[in-house]
C-alpha cells in the first residue's frame, strides 16, 4: 500500500496560495495527499476543481481559526482522527496556530494507540517573539512547549522563530528548519514592462498619480488604519495630497471600518478598496510603492512578491520584514504604530530622482532572489524524504 500525507489547515484555498508545490513534490515522491480544512472558510478564492487537478483529495471540517472556538475544533480534532484512520495517514502535515494545536494532538492520540504518526508543524509566525504582548509570551508560548513534544519536524520561516524553535523539545529525534519563504514564484512576480505599467496605470486612472499599494486581509494586525492616518496627517499639515492614490487588495473582518474610517478622515478621493484580487500583479506591478504596515509578520509574501516585481516597499519593522528589508535600499523601515514615521516612507519614496528610482526597483528584485521557490523545495524534499525513511 503506496504512503498518504494529510496536509491540515484552517481555511480552504490555502493549498492554492501557499501549498502547490509541497503537493507536487509529495506526489513526485509517490504520496497519496489528502487535504483537510474549513472549505466553508474561503479565506483565499479558488476553484475546487483545481484539487482534482493537482491530485489532492479533500476533507471538509469544522475547524476554526479563533483557538478559544473550543466546541468546534474539539469536533474538528475527531474529524481528523477519523480521516486518519479512514485513509491510512502516514504523515500529517500542519499549518498555522491551530491547524498545528490538532495537528499534533492527533498525534499524540495515535502515539497513544501505538501508531507512529508522523507530525510536520510549519509555524508561519509563532504567536510568541520579542515585544509581543504578556499573554503571548506565556501562555502561546506554553502551549508551543508542550506540543513540541509531539512534533517530529518543526519548520519556520524567519531567523528569530528559528532560534526560538531550536530551544523546545521536540520528539526524539525531531528536526528544526528555516525556509527562506514558503515559496516566492519569481518567475509569476516580476518587473512589468514599461508598457504593461502605463497601460495599467490608465486603466485604473493613476497615470498622473502617486500610486500606493496595499495586499493583505483586512484585519487589525494587517494595520492599514497607520497608513490612512499618515495620509491625513499630510493633507492636515497644509500638504496637497490630491495626487497620491492608495489601493487597498483585500477584504475582511475590517471591511466596513475601513469605510468608516476613510469616510471619518475625508480620504475618500486618495483611497480606492479593490477587495479580495485573484491576481494581484498588475495593479501592485503598476505601482510607485507598496505599503506593508503590519504590527507582526511571520515573514509577509505579499512584501516579498511586491519587491519581486520590483517595487519598493515602505514597511513596518517586524521580525518577518527584518529578513529581507533594507532601509533606504529596497525601500523605507517604519514604526509600525507611528503614522509620522509613514509619512516619512511615502515623502521619501516620492522624493525620488529617476536614476535613484530605477536603482532602487532594480535592487528591490536583487534583494529577494534568495527567497525563490526553489531553496524551499529543495528543504521540502529533503523533510519529506526524510520522514519517509523515520516511518
Amino acid at each position: 500500500m503506496g504512503k498518504s500525507v494529510l496536509i491540515l489547515t484552517c481555511v480552504s484555498g490555502f493549498i492554492d496560495k501557499f501549498e502547490k508545490e509541497n503537493v507536487r513534490i509529495l506526489r513526485e515522491l509517490g504520496y497519496e495527499v489528502h487535504y483537510a480544512s474549513n472549505m466553508k472558510e474561503q479565506h483565499y478564492l479558488f476553484d475546487p476543481k483545481e484539487y482534482r487537478e493537482l491530485g489532492v483529495i479533500p476533507h471538509d471540517i469544522c475547524v476554526e481559526r479563533s483557538p478559544f472556538m473550543v466546541r468546534a475544533n474539539s469536533k474538528a480534532l475527531r474529524q481528523i482522527i477519523e480521516i486518519v484512520e479512514q485513509n491510512n495517514i502516514d504523515i500529517i502535515h500542519c499549518h498555522a496556530p491551530v491547524g498545528g494545536v490538532l495537528g499534533r494532538l492527533a498525534g499524540r492520540y495515535f502515539r497513544h494507540k501505538n501508531r507512529d504518526l508522523r507530525v510536520i508543524y510549519t509555524a508561519h509566525g509563532f504567536h510568541f517573539y520579542k515585544g509581543a504582548p504578556l499573554i503571548n509570551n506565556t501562555v502561546y508560548k506554553l502551549a508551543e512547549k508542550i506540543l513540541a513534544h509531539y512534533t517530529d519536524v518543526l519548520i519556520t520561516i524567519n531567523r528569530e522563530d528559528y532560534e526560538s524553535a531550536k530551544k523546545l523539545h521536540l520528539r526524539k529525534g525531531g528536526r528544526v528548519y528555516q525556509l527562506p519563504s514558503i515559496g516566492l514564484d519569481m518567475e509569476r512576480f516580476r518587473p512589468l514592462s514599461d508598457e504593461e505599467k502605463k497601460r495599467q496605470r490608465k486603466e485604473l486612472h493613476v497615470e498622473d498619480k502617486f500610486f500606493l499599494v496595499s495586499v493583505g486581509e483586512l484585519n487589525e494586525n494587517k494595520n492599514h488604519i497607520v497608513v490612512l492616518q499618515a495620509l491625513k496627517k499630510m493633507r492636515d499639515s497644509g500638504e496637497d495630497i490630491s495626487g497620491i492614490v492608495y489601493g487597498i487588495c483585500g477584504d475582511g473582518f475590517f471591511h466596513d471600518r475601513m469605510r468608516e474610517w476613510i469616510d471619518e478622515m475625508g480620504l475618500q478621493d486618495n483611497v480606492r478598496m479593490f477587495g479580495y484580487c485573484m491576481d494581484v500583479r498588475p495593479i501592485e506591478g503598476c505601482a510607485d510603492a507598496s505599503v506593508f504596515p503590519s504590527l507582526r509578520e511571520g515573514l509577509g509574501m505579499a512584501a516579498l512578491e511586491a519587491l519581486a516585481m520590483g517595487v519598493p516597499l515602505i514597511a513596518s519593522d517586524n521580525r518577518g520584514t527584518r529578513e529581507y528589508m533594507e532601509h533606504q535600499k529596497n525601500g523605507y523601515v517604519c514604526n509600525s504604530s507611528s503614522p509620522e514615521s509613514f509619512v516619512e516612507g511615502i515623502r521619501f519614496v516620492q522624493g525620488l530622482e529617476p536614476e535613484a528610482r530605477r536603482k532602487m526597483q532594480k535592487y528591490c528584485r536583487e534583494s529577494v532572489m534568495k527567497f525563490d521557490k526553489k531553496y524551499a523545495n529543495e528543504i521540502m524534499r529533503h523533510v519529506y524524504q526524510e520522514e519517509m525513511r523515520n516511518e
